[in-house]
């Protein structure tokens, strides 16, 4: 099967990133040597995702070779086209299930700007999160369920599960949230919904919570009152997102093995049709949100999605926490 070749060759690679680690010449910034690694991990993962199911052993080790050869931009460029890609796919199946008038012709041409005739939120379905998520399965194949983690810790509490069957590459998730500038002073660092990615952005999904039931203008505020931010920001978002739970994912449990991980995606404000189903606020005005979408690491059906909390051994870990990478962790980490 051309999968299996495919991570047979990628685990070859794997060893050689650990290899590269012990060097001297990456000792001085094991973080940027991890953010490479996982930077050609997701180049492989989601261009073999786009080539689709007819796929032949030869189109992974061409993936292989490219990834083996193209430069850590050029790797970044196409991770960001391939996710770009599903996000287009995944819009266009929302905008089926929630959009009053299925003839987007118009649509196209809109700039967003509120009108007499053109309310702020535009009117959609009065479907319900759970409906939408049913519709959502129907047409990309999988959705997401929140319920009773199936890790055999008592502080697992509440998992995310995969509804349906998802290739590897695939986007699983988003994670929701306000998005603050490195080194912003109001972030709570006790919060367990904050996020980092590798350029410092932090992404706080607790104002999220489990979405919503409707289309409505937000500004990153919770409806629950013991849980408040500062953005000064708003847009209009779809809270009926069946993606965007990433937040609810947990670290595997002893014996098990992650089986998604992150990806930074920078979403352009410019794509105002897609605008709506990307499930983040952020301060400042920049023209890109920097987000972070979840991606499969391998073919997935009915199943509890799992991602590496990559925590490091220099700080202390609580006591559900068991280490998948011993080095990969400490890299993440530095």
């Amino acid at each position: 099967m051309a999968f299996a070749k495919m991570f047979f060759l990628f685990s070859k690679f794997q060893q050689g990133v650990g290899v590269l680690a012990k060097s001297t010449t990456f000792a001085k910034n094991p973080r940027q040597l991890q953010y490479e690694a996982d930077i050609n991990k997701l180049f492989m993962f989601t261009s073999y995702n786009r080539l689709g199911r007819d796929a032949e052993e030869a189109d992974a080790e061409e993936i292989i070779e490219m990834a083996g050869k193209a430069t850590l931009s050029e790797q970044q460029k196409q991770v960001q086209e391939n996710v770009h890609c599903q996000l287009e796919n995944f819009c266009a199946s929302m905008d089926e299930i929630l959009l009053l008038n299925n003839d987007k012709t118009e649509e196209l041409k809109a700039d967003n700007v509120p009108t007499a005739d053109k309310p702020l939120v535009p009117e959609t379905k009065p479907l319900k999160l759970a409906e939408v998520s049913k519709l959502l399965k129907d047409r990309i194949g999988y959705t997401l369920e929140i319920k009773k983690s199936l890790i055999p810790h008592k502080e697992a509490g509440q998992g995310c599960f995969i509804e349906g069957e998802a290739d590897v590459g695939a986007l699983l998730a988003f994670y929701p949230g306000v998005i603050y500038p490195p080194g912003y002073p109001n972030v709570d660092a006790q919060n367990s919904y904050l996020i980092t990615r590798y350029d410092g952005m932090v992404i706080n999904a607790q104002p999220w919570g489990r979405g919503g039931e409707s289309r409505q203008v937000w500004n990153g505020s919770s409806t629950k009152p013991e849980v408040r931010t500062d953005a000064n920001v708003e847009a209009v978002l779809e809270m009926r997102n069946p993606l965007a739970f990433g937040h609810f994912l947990n670290h595997p449990g002893k014996d098990m093995d992650p089986n998604v991980m992150v990806c930074p995606y920078d979403f352009p404000l410019s794509e105002k049709r897609m605008r709506a189903y990307i499930p983040n606020v952020a301060l400042g005005d920049a023209p890109i949100l920097k987000t972070l979408v979840l991606v499969a690491t391998r073919a997935l059906c009915n199943e509890e999605l799992m991602l590496n909390y990559r925590l490091s051994n220099s700080e202390r870990r609580p006591e559900w926490f068991t280490p998948v990478d011993e080095e990969e962790d400490g890299r993440r980490c530095n």
